[in-house]
Protein backbone atom coordinates (compact mmCIF):
# COMPACT_ATOMS: atom_id res chain seq x y z
CA UNK A 1 0.00 0.00 0.00
CA UNK A 2 1.20 3.51 -0.87
CA UNK A 3 -0.11 6.47 1.12
CA UNK A 4 0.41 10.15 0.39
CA UNK A 5 -0.88 12.06 3.41
CA UNK A 6 0.12 12.13 7.07
CA UNK A 7 -3.43 11.21 8.03
CA UNK A 8 -3.41 8.07 5.89
CA UNK A 9 0.03 7.10 7.20
CA UNK A 10 -1.12 7.47 10.81
CA UNK A 11 -4.22 5.46 10.05
CA UNK A 12 -2.23 2.53 8.69
CA UNK A 13 0.29 2.59 11.55
CA UNK A 14 -2.51 2.60 14.13
CA UNK A 15 -4.40 -0.19 12.36
CA UNK A 16 -1.84 -2.66 13.67
CA UNK A 17 -1.54 -4.81 10.55
CA UNK A 18 2.17 -4.20 9.93
CA UNK A 19 4.37 -7.10 10.99
CA UNK A 20 7.87 -7.23 12.42
CA UNK A 21 8.89 -10.02 10.09
CA UNK A 22 12.07 -9.07 8.23
CA UNK A 23 15.73 -8.58 9.26
CA UNK A 24 16.30 -5.09 10.62
CA UNK A 25 20.01 -4.93 9.81
CA UNK A 26 22.12 -6.35 6.97
CA UNK A 27 24.18 -9.53 7.10
CA UNK A 28 27.01 -7.88 5.12
CA UNK A 29 27.80 -4.69 3.19
CA UNK A 30 29.64 -3.69 0.06
CA UNK A 31 31.56 -0.55 -0.83
CA UNK A 32 33.05 0.85 -4.04
CA UNK A 33 36.40 2.54 -3.58
CA UNK A 34 36.94 6.00 -5.08
CA UNK A 35 39.21 5.92 -8.13
CA UNK A 36 40.68 9.22 -9.25
CA UNK A 37 38.31 10.98 -6.87
CA UNK A 38 36.74 14.08 -8.36
CA UNK A 39 33.48 16.01 -8.16
CA UNK A 40 30.78 15.22 -10.68
CA UNK A 41 29.53 18.25 -12.58
CA UNK A 42 26.37 16.33 -13.43
CA UNK A 43 25.52 15.63 -9.78
CA UNK A 44 26.33 19.20 -8.81
CA UNK A 45 23.42 20.43 -10.95
CA UNK A 46 20.93 19.37 -8.28
CA UNK A 47 23.04 18.63 -5.21
CA UNK A 48 23.39 21.77 -3.12
CA UNK A 49 25.79 19.98 -0.77
CA UNK A 50 28.48 20.22 -3.45
CA UNK A 51 30.78 23.12 -4.29
CA UNK A 52 32.69 22.63 -7.53
CA UNK A 53 35.10 25.42 -6.62
CA UNK A 54 36.77 23.42 -3.83
CA UNK A 55 39.87 21.34 -4.49
CA UNK A 56 39.91 17.63 -3.74
CA UNK A 57 42.64 15.21 -2.73
CA UNK A 58 42.12 11.78 -4.36
CA UNK A 59 44.68 10.06 -2.12
CA UNK A 60 43.08 11.41 1.03
CA UNK A 61 39.60 10.36 -0.15
CA UNK A 62 40.85 6.83 -0.84
CA UNK A 63 42.54 6.64 2.58
CA UNK A 64 39.37 7.78 4.37
CA UNK A 65 37.31 5.26 2.41
CA UNK A 66 39.66 2.44 3.37
CA UNK A 67 39.50 3.50 7.01
CA UNK A 68 35.72 3.25 6.77
CA UNK A 69 36.05 -0.32 5.51
CA UNK A 70 38.41 -1.18 8.36
CA UNK A 71 36.11 0.32 10.99
CA UNK A 72 33.12 -1.64 9.69
CA UNK A 73 35.10 -4.90 9.51
CA UNK A 74 36.33 -4.34 13.08
CA UNK A 75 32.70 -4.78 14.19
CA UNK A 76 32.71 -8.30 12.67
CA UNK A 77 30.55 -7.15 9.75
CA UNK A 78 31.53 -8.84 6.46
CA UNK A 79 32.63 -6.25 3.89
CA UNK A 80 32.94 -6.70 0.12
CA UNK A 81 34.94 -4.05 -1.71
CA UNK A 82 34.69 -3.31 -5.43
CA UNK A 83 37.01 -1.08 -7.48
CA UNK A 84 35.81 2.29 -8.69
CA UNK A 85 36.30 3.82 -12.12
CA UNK A 86 37.48 7.32 -12.99
CA UNK A 87 34.68 7.66 -15.56
CA UNK A 88 32.02 7.33 -12.85
CA UNK A 89 33.05 9.67 -10.03
CA UNK A 90 29.96 9.04 -7.88
CA UNK A 91 30.35 5.26 -7.81
CA UNK A 92 31.69 5.47 -4.26
CA UNK A 93 27.99 6.03 -3.34
CA UNK A 94 26.69 2.60 -4.47
CA UNK A 95 23.58 2.45 -2.28
CA UNK A 96 21.76 4.67 -4.76
CA UNK A 97 22.33 2.19 -7.60
CA UNK A 98 22.28 -1.26 -5.95
CA UNK A 99 20.14 -2.44 -3.06
CA UNK A 100 18.94 -5.77 -1.70
CA UNK A 101 16.27 -7.58 0.21
CA UNK A 102 16.79 -11.24 1.12
CA UNK A 103 17.30 -13.14 -2.13
CA UNK A 104 16.88 -10.14 -4.40
CA UNK A 105 19.18 -7.50 -5.90
CA UNK A 106 17.53 -4.28 -7.08
CA UNK A 107 19.19 -2.00 -9.64
CA UNK A 108 18.06 1.61 -9.68
CA UNK A 109 17.13 3.97 -12.47
CA UNK A 110 19.51 6.89 -12.06
CA UNK A 111 18.88 10.48 -13.13
CA UNK A 112 22.30 11.45 -14.46
CA UNK A 113 24.09 9.66 -17.34
CA UNK A 114 27.30 9.08 -15.35
CA UNK A 115 25.34 7.24 -12.70
CA UNK A 116 23.41 5.28 -15.31
CA UNK A 117 26.77 3.82 -16.36
CA UNK A 118 27.22 2.41 -12.84
CA UNK A 119 24.03 0.42 -13.14
CA UNK A 120 25.51 -1.53 -16.06
CA UNK A 121 28.44 -2.93 -14.07
CA UNK A 122 28.71 -6.62 -14.79
CA UNK A 123 30.91 -7.40 -11.79
CA UNK A 124 28.43 -6.20 -9.17
CA UNK A 125 25.51 -7.69 -11.07
CA UNK A 126 27.36 -10.99 -11.35
CA UNK A 127 28.31 -11.00 -7.69
CA UNK A 128 24.63 -11.08 -6.75
CA UNK A 129 23.24 -13.20 -9.59
CA UNK A 130 26.02 -15.74 -10.13
CA UNK A 131 27.67 -15.98 -6.71
CA UNK A 132 24.81 -15.31 -4.28
CA UNK A 133 22.08 -16.52 -6.67
CA UNK A 134 19.89 -13.51 -6.00
CA UNK A 135 17.03 -12.66 -8.29
CA UNK A 136 17.67 -9.40 -10.18
CA UNK A 137 15.02 -6.70 -10.37
CA UNK A 138 16.38 -4.23 -12.91
CA UNK A 139 14.76 -0.80 -12.93
CA UNK A 140 17.68 0.78 -14.78
CA UNK A 141 16.30 0.29 -18.29
CA UNK A 142 12.91 1.90 -17.63
CA UNK A 143 13.14 5.43 -19.03
CA UNK A 144 9.66 6.26 -17.73
CA UNK A 145 10.80 6.58 -14.13
CA UNK A 146 13.57 7.76 -11.81
CA UNK A 147 14.35 5.64 -8.75
CA UNK A 148 17.61 6.18 -6.86
CA UNK A 149 16.94 3.40 -4.35
CA UNK A 150 18.05 3.93 -0.75
CA UNK A 151 19.16 7.44 -1.48
CA UNK A 152 15.55 8.39 -2.18
CA UNK A 153 13.85 5.66 -0.14
CA UNK A 154 14.44 5.14 3.57
CA UNK A 155 13.40 1.64 4.57
CA UNK A 156 12.32 0.43 7.98
CA UNK A 157 13.49 -3.07 7.12
CA UNK A 158 11.89 -5.04 9.92
CA UNK A 159 8.41 -3.61 9.37
CA UNK A 160 8.83 -3.24 5.58
CA UNK A 161 7.88 0.44 5.64
CA UNK A 162 9.31 2.78 3.01
CA UNK A 163 9.65 6.54 3.37
CA UNK A 164 10.00 8.12 -0.07
CA UNK A 165 10.86 11.79 -0.36
CA UNK A 166 9.91 12.90 -3.86
CA UNK A 167 12.55 14.99 -5.60
CA UNK A 168 14.35 15.15 -8.92
CA UNK A 169 16.01 11.85 -7.92
CA UNK A 170 12.72 9.92 -7.61
CA UNK A 171 9.27 10.42 -9.10
CA UNK A 172 5.95 8.76 -8.29
CA UNK A 173 6.50 6.07 -10.92
CA UNK A 174 9.88 5.33 -9.36
CA UNK A 175 8.37 5.24 -5.88
CA UNK A 176 5.82 2.69 -7.03
CA UNK A 177 8.48 0.59 -8.72
CA UNK A 178 10.60 0.58 -5.55
CA UNK A 179 7.58 -0.27 -3.41
CA UNK A 180 7.17 -3.44 -5.45
CA UNK A 181 10.87 -4.21 -5.84
CA UNK A 182 11.58 -3.93 -2.10
CA UNK A 183 8.43 -5.95 -1.32
CA UNK A 184 7.23 -3.23 1.03
CA UNK A 185 4.05 -3.47 3.04
CA UNK A 186 3.60 0.31 3.26
CA UNK A 187 5.22 3.27 1.51
CA UNK A 188 4.70 6.86 2.62
CA UNK A 189 5.28 9.34 -0.22
CA UNK A 190 5.92 13.00 0.62
CA UNK A 191 7.63 16.06 -0.82
CA UNK A 192 11.03 17.28 0.24
CA UNK A 193 11.98 20.93 -0.07
CA UNK A 194 13.48 21.80 -3.48
CA UNK A 195 16.95 22.09 -1.97
CA UNK A 196 16.98 18.40 -0.99
CA UNK A 197 18.06 15.74 -3.45
CA UNK A 198 17.99 12.54 -1.36
CA UNK A 199 15.88 11.49 1.61
CA UNK A 200 18.83 9.76 3.24
CA UNK A 201 20.43 13.14 3.94
CA UNK A 202 17.45 14.32 5.97
CA UNK A 203 16.42 11.17 7.87
CA UNK A 204 17.40 7.65 8.84
CA UNK A 205 15.65 4.73 10.50
CA UNK A 206 18.11 2.92 12.77
CA UNK A 207 17.69 -0.86 13.13
CA UNK A 208 13.91 -0.40 12.79
CA UNK A 209 13.70 1.03 16.31
CA UNK A 210 14.85 4.65 16.19
CA UNK A 211 14.53 7.68 13.92
CA UNK A 212 16.88 10.55 13.10
CA UNK A 213 15.06 13.32 11.23
CA UNK A 214 15.35 16.98 10.19
CA UNK A 215 11.81 18.44 10.10
CA UNK A 216 12.98 21.58 8.27
CA UNK A 217 13.69 19.54 5.13
CA UNK A 218 10.04 18.66 4.47
CA UNK A 219 7.50 20.76 2.57
CA UNK A 220 4.66 19.77 4.92
CA UNK A 221 5.63 19.96 8.63
CA UNK A 222 2.92 17.40 9.40
CA UNK A 223 4.93 14.73 7.55
CA UNK A 224 7.91 14.48 9.94
CA UNK A 225 5.47 14.70 12.87
CA UNK A 226 3.58 11.68 11.56
CA UNK A 227 6.77 9.70 10.87
CA UNK A 228 8.03 10.45 14.39
CA UNK A 229 4.85 8.98 15.88
CA UNK A 230 5.85 5.59 14.47
CA UNK A 231 8.95 5.57 16.74
CA UNK A 232 7.67 6.82 20.10
CA UNK A 233 10.40 7.67 22.57
CA UNK A 234 13.15 7.03 20.01
CA UNK A 235 13.26 10.14 17.84
CA UNK A 236 16.33 12.33 17.45
CA UNK A 237 15.35 15.62 15.85
CA UNK A 238 18.25 17.39 14.15
CA UNK A 239 18.60 20.99 13.07
CA UNK A 240 19.27 22.38 9.62
CA UNK A 241 22.92 22.89 10.55
CA UNK A 242 23.26 19.34 11.86
CA UNK A 243 21.62 18.02 8.71
CA UNK A 244 24.07 19.98 6.57
CA UNK A 245 26.86 18.30 8.55
CA UNK A 246 25.33 14.95 7.43
CA UNK A 247 23.97 13.95 10.84
CA UNK A 248 20.96 12.43 9.10
CA UNK A 249 23.17 10.35 6.80
CA UNK A 250 23.88 7.64 9.37
CA UNK A 251 23.27 3.90 9.39
CA UNK A 252 22.98 1.10 11.94
CA UNK A 253 24.84 -1.91 10.55
CA UNK A 254 24.06 -4.13 13.54
CA UNK A 255 21.52 -3.77 16.32
CA UNK A 256 24.14 -1.81 18.29
CA UNK A 257 26.75 -0.44 15.86
CA UNK A 258 25.79 2.97 14.48
CA UNK A 259 28.07 4.49 11.85
CA UNK A 260 28.18 8.22 11.18
CA UNK A 261 30.75 10.62 9.81
CA UNK A 262 33.01 12.46 12.22
CA UNK A 263 31.74 15.73 10.75
CA UNK A 264 28.27 14.77 11.94
CA UNK A 265 29.48 13.60 15.36
CA UNK A 266 31.19 16.95 15.87
CA UNK A 267 27.99 18.78 14.90
CA UNK A 268 25.73 16.87 17.30
CA UNK A 269 25.34 17.96 20.89
CA UNK A 270 26.54 15.76 23.71
CA UNK A 271 22.89 15.34 24.72
CA UNK A 272 22.05 13.94 21.27
CA UNK A 273 24.97 11.52 21.37
CA UNK A 274 23.97 10.46 24.88
CA UNK A 275 20.45 9.78 23.66
CA UNK A 276 21.70 7.50 20.87
CA UNK A 277 23.82 5.62 23.39
CA UNK A 278 20.86 5.35 25.78
CA UNK A 279 18.95 3.63 22.97
CA UNK A 280 21.65 0.96 22.86
CA UNK A 281 23.82 2.25 20.03
CA UNK A 282 27.58 2.50 20.02
CA UNK A 283 28.41 5.49 17.85
CA UNK A 284 31.30 5.00 15.42
CA UNK A 285 32.45 8.33 13.99
CA UNK A 286 34.58 8.02 10.84
CA UNK A 287 36.43 10.95 9.24
CA UNK A 288 35.06 11.41 5.71
CA UNK A 289 35.36 15.15 5.17
CA UNK A 290 37.21 14.73 1.87
CA UNK A 291 34.54 12.41 0.49
CA UNK A 292 31.79 14.71 1.77
CA UNK A 293 32.93 17.32 -0.75
CA UNK A 294 31.15 15.10 -3.30
CA UNK A 295 27.80 15.82 -1.65
CA UNK A 296 27.29 12.57 0.25
CA UNK A 297 28.51 11.00 3.44
CA UNK A 298 28.86 7.72 5.26
CA UNK A 299 25.48 6.13 4.65
CA UNK A 300 25.82 6.89 0.93
CA UNK A 301 29.06 4.89 0.84
CA UNK A 302 27.53 1.73 2.30
CA UNK A 303 25.32 -0.66 0.32
CA UNK A 304 23.58 -3.27 2.45
CA UNK A 305 23.42 -6.99 1.72
CA UNK A 306 20.36 -8.64 3.25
Amino acid sequence: MIVKTPEDFRRQIKAGWLNNDSPAVPRAVFLVEPSGFRLSEQSARDNVYMDLSVSVDPARALDQHRQLTERIAACDIPVVRFPGHASTPDDLFPNNVFATIPGRCIIGRMLHPERQLEARRRDIRGFFSDLLHYQTVDLSTDDKLVAELTGALIVDRSHRIGYCGLSQRVDRAGSGAMHRAFDLALTFEFELKPSEYHTNVVMSVLASRALVICPDAFVDPAVPEAIAEAYPGHVLTISQAEKEAFAGNCIALTHKDLFISQTAVDALSSASLDRLQAWGFEVHGVALDEIEKAGGSLRCCVAEIF
